[in-house]
């Protein structure tokens, strides 16, 4: 996917309306270890996209075949 760079600035809506429309996703996973012993894991992983966008995706990849059953 190439990134697309505009010298005209954006309005808010504009901003907005695209995240809605293609989607982000933020993956951050943390390990904290002493002395070789794990003492604290976190994953953690946000989605923000429009219910159109993430209904097309999640269909894709398998993850609405259980609400349709």
């Amino acid at each position: 996917m190439a990134v697309e760079k505009s010298m005209a600035s954006s309005s808010l809506a504009e901003v907005i309306d695209r995240i809605l429309d293609k989607g982000v996703v933020v993956d951050a996973w943390v390990r904290v270890s002493l002395v070789g012993i794990e003492i604290l894991a976190i994953e953690a992983r946000a989605v923000v996209a429009g219910v159109d966008t993430y209904l097309k995706y999640a269909e894709a990849i398998g993850l609405t075949a259980g609400a349709a059953a």
